[in-house]
């Protein structure tokens, strides 16, 4: 087997591990999100969250991060302003445009759901040796670091 194959394979075996161990983080970090108080769907999570990172997004650029339709945008959005954590306004530059931003029970929201995951992961860290703790932090920043790199066509190839 030459170098680049057995680089390749290198690869796929590490790559197997960290989607088989990063399973368990996402489990953890999930079930913060379904003790959420309102109960909401990963969809209406997510924009919550890009709403949070991108004050004023229209729902142009909201669909187009979520990968959903804008007419079912637009109605995700309907059911998160009937629940009091989302507000439509006029945008400021153009009049026609719909910005979004959270309202302060969705900022609550929010807060309480870091908090919670935060808790659960500390929970399941006191269990973790001290100097595996370093290098697990050490591997998620260099893979948050390598994220940027990939362009979001790759992901999941």
């Amino acid at each position: 087997m030459d170098r680049a194959a057995s680089s390749d394979e290198s690869l796929n075996v590490l790559a197997r591990q960290v989607s088989e161990h990063a399973e368990a983080l996402v489990e953890v970090w999930s079930e913060a999100a379904r003790a959420a108080d309102p109960r909401l769907s990963s969809l209406q999570l997510q924009a919550l969250l890009i709403t949070h990172r991108c004050p004023g997004i229209n729902l142009t650029g909201m669909a187009e991060r979520v990968g959903a339709a804008p007419p079912t945008v637009s109605r995700l959005c309907d059911r998160l302003e009937a629940a009091g954590l989302l507000m439509r306004h006029r945008a400021t530059t153009n009049r026609r445009e719909i910005g979004l931003t959270l309202t302060a029970r969705g900022r609550e929201m929010l807060d309480a759901l870091s908090e919670r995951r935060f808790r659960a992961i500390r929970g399941v860290l006191q269990h973790v040796p001290a100097a595996q703790r370093e290098a697990l932090v050490a591997g998620l920043r260099s893979f948050t670091d390598a994220t940027g790199a990939v362009d979001a066509t790759d992901m999941g190839r």
